[in-house]
Parts: structure tokens; sequence; C-alpha cells
């Protein structure tokens, strides 16, 4: 497909949006959380880097679907833990703090295994002779710049000019949104005579993969010992992905809006398994407390 306004303007800043939200409300003192507490936010992100890619490949294997597509739902599990995350974890009474940290340094690990894994996954459902491939450094470049520079001039805005930060806060998330429901809404009308076909070929290996992840997330959580809020938090961290990153790979430095097709429809999808994160999380902490 041809470059348009879509994967060249849209995306870019929608992405940059999202991102700059969080730099806004993040301070240096998140990047030293990890020290505070390593068991857990290696538990995080090793369910994220490594443990959500294995999920999404075993499932791209089982669940018959087109190569395409495939690569689609691999390019959501090597994505790192969206900004939304954050928001949910709060509402469902898990730990916040461990919330962000794993979603700063997802973000940041993720500019390095994305290409890589993008790359293996390109490679083995495509093959080589497909003529798809993501350049690595280039890719590192771009996901750089959308997604750490505005992070950098968020905290920048924060620790200089905190209240100004705080209402650019609000407003970014709302554009973000906005952004985010714009890019859907655009590659489903651009699709709309392939989507029943699409919501066919991807929608069981979505509800998979999201189902599946949150549970492996709060399993090993629950397995090594972490605490309530701990484990509701690496399951939401888990489950919860950055498709906007996810697109803006497929659709825009892919140029391919069929493979962004998963991304899409999960980032639409997570947010229902979101909200019912939300009610067992409050339930799970309602039960903790009134054991103690």
């Amino acid at each position: 497909m041809q470059e348009s306004i879509f994967t060249t303007v849209i995306l870019p800043v929608a992405l940059a949006m999202i991102m700059l939200g969080m730099g806004l409300s993040l301070k240096l003192e998140d990047f030293q959380r990890i020290t505070k507490y390593p068991k857990a936010a290696s538990v995080g992100l090793f369910s994220q880097i490594v443990l959500l890619p294995i999920i999404g490949f075993t499932i791209a294997k089982i669940v018959s679907m087109p190569p395409i597509i495939a690569v689609g739902l691999m390019m959501i599990a090597i994505a790192p833990g969206g900004v939304s995350s954050n928001m949910i974890t709060y509402l469902a009474g898990g730990d916040v703090a461990l919330s962000v940290t794993l979603t700063v340094f997802s973000s940041l690990i993720t500019i390095f295994t994305i290409p890589l894994f993008a790359n293996l996954a390109l490679n083995h459902f495509l093959s080589q002779s497909s003529n798809i491939s993501l350049p690595i450094g280039t890719t590192m470049g771009q996901i750089f710049l959308i997604t750490i520079i505005p992070i950098a001039i968020g905290m920048y805005v924060n620790y200089q000019f905190p209240k100004l930060a705080h209402s650019l806060e609000k407003v970014t998330t709302r554009l973000a949104i906005a952004f985010l429901a714009l890019i859907i809404l655009i590659l489903v009308i651009r699709e709309w005579n392939k989507l029943p076909e699409f919501i066919l070929q991807a929608g069981l290996g979505v509800v998979l993969l999201n189902l599946s992840s949150m549970a492996v997330g709060f399993g090993i959580s629950k397995l090594l010992k972490l605490n309530t809020a701990q484990q509701i938090c690496v399951a939401i961290e888990v489950g919860i992905q950055n498709g906007t990153l996810a697109i803006a790979i497929t659709a825009g430095i892919l140029n391919n809006q069929d493979m962004a097709i998963p991304a899409a429809i999960y980032s639409l999808f997570m947010y229902l398994t979101g909200f019912a994160a939300i009610l067992y999380g409050k339930s799970l902490t309602k039960s903790t407390v009134m054991r103690t």
C-alpha cells in the first residue's frame, strides 16, 4: 500500500501524544522503583518481554490463520505494555507504582527487542521470499523518536512546570483516546469489505492472546508469592498492550494495513477484559482486607 497521511502523520502523532502523556506523569524517582521491588519488577518484565511473545507464537501456530494475520498477532505480543494499564491497575486496586515502572521499562527494552522479534516473525510466517523485512537500525530509531523522545519531553515539562504538566496530562490523555479511536475507525473504514473475514481470522487468536497472557501474568505472580496488589498489576500489565505502537509498526513502518487488524481488534477487546480485571481486582483486594 502507498504511504498516506494515515501512516505518515496520524499514527506517529497519536503514538507520540500517548507517550508524551506518560512522560508528563513521570519523575526521575519512577526509574528508581525497580530497585525497590526487584522481584516484582523482574516477574513483570519477564512475563511481558519473554513469556508474552512465546504465548503469541504458540497461539499463531495452533490457531488457523493467514500468515499476515499471524504476524500481526505477533506484533501485539512483542509490543510493550500500554499506558492504559496504569489507569486500569489503579481502578482494580493493583500496585500503580509497579505498573508505571513496568510500562516505562518495557517501553525502553522493546526498542531493542521489537525489531529482532518482528523480523523473526516475518521470516517464519511469511518466509524470506516475501520481501517484507523490518530494518533493525531504522526501526529502533523510529521507535525511539516516537516513544522515548516524547516521554523525555513530558518528564522535562513535569520537572520544570509540574502544575502545567498536570493540566496537560489530562488533555493529552483525552487526545490520545481520540486518536486511538480515529486510528481504529480509519482501519475499519479502509478494510470494511474484508472486516468480517478478518474478525473470523484474527478474533479467536486475539481473544486467546489477551486472556491467556493475563492468566499467565496472574498465575506466575501468584506462584512466586507476589502480594495481591502486585499480582493484579502484573496480570493487567501483560494483558494491556500498546496497540497503537503495534499498528504504527504494521500499518506505518511495514506499510501493511491488513497486518494491523489484529492490533486494532486487540485494542478494543483488551478494554473489555480490563473492565473485568477491575471488577475481579476489587473483589480480590476486598477479600484480602477482610481476611486481615
